[in-house]
């Protein structure tokens, strides 16, 4: 991607654009929450840009920040041949303006980040779970949900049926000495 390009994008959107990084001629624009839907259709609509592929929507989270989830949104421009990011911060409790009006790919995208992460998009005309049962409790992909789950699913000869109940983990105690089976096979 050319500088000359990068630039003039930038110069264009310039109180929208908190930052920006050009990564393997990949351009990735930071920006608030509030300015998404209003980039996302200069993006799609700009003669010189023409991004008119989302190809993703994906999240990244940060427990320890303040602002938790990294939104990210990837869009194709293929007038430009190349990839574009938003990133764009959010908290738990802050919804996050749907795209679905201006992309139609972005309603299973949002979906699948509702069910993973439990980001909120407001104005989402279906926002379920898709990955997930709908019974399930939690995001699966947040940094704090436990790697076992909350539940334990098991077959009951008794019942004839499968039962599912609280999760109880019991830990044995072990010794582990820390050999290599490899170590085992070196010649003195």
């Amino acid at each position: 991607m050319r500088s000359s390009f990068i630039q003039s994008l930038v110069g264009m959107i310039p109180s929208w654009v908190q930052s920006y990084t050009l990564v393997d001629s990949e351009l990735t624009l930071e920006i608030a929450a509030k300015d998404l839907k209003k980039t996302a259709i200069f993006l799609r609509d700009n003669t010189g840009i023409q991004a008119k592929v989302l190809i993703d929507i994906t999240a990244v989270d940060y427990p320890e920040r303040a602002s938790r989830f990294e939104v990210v949104y990837i869009f194709l421009s293929i007038h430009q041949n190349c990839r574009l990011r938003l990133k764009t911060k959010i908290d738990e409790l802050t919804p996050i303006e749907s795209l679905t009006d201006i992309f139609p790919a972005a309603n299973w995208f949002e979906r699948e980040a509702w069910d993973m992460f439990g980001i909120f998009f407001a104005n989402h005309p279906d926002l379920r779970r898709i990955l997930t049962d709908y019974g399930f409790d939690g995001h699966p992909l947040r940094k704090d949900f436990p790697l076992s789950g909350f539940l334990e699913f098991r077959y009951n000869d008794a019942k004839k049926r499968v039962i599912f109940e609280p999760l109880q983990l019991s830990q044995e105690l072990r010794f582990f000495d820390f050999t290599t089976p490899w170590e085992l096979l070196k010649k003195d």
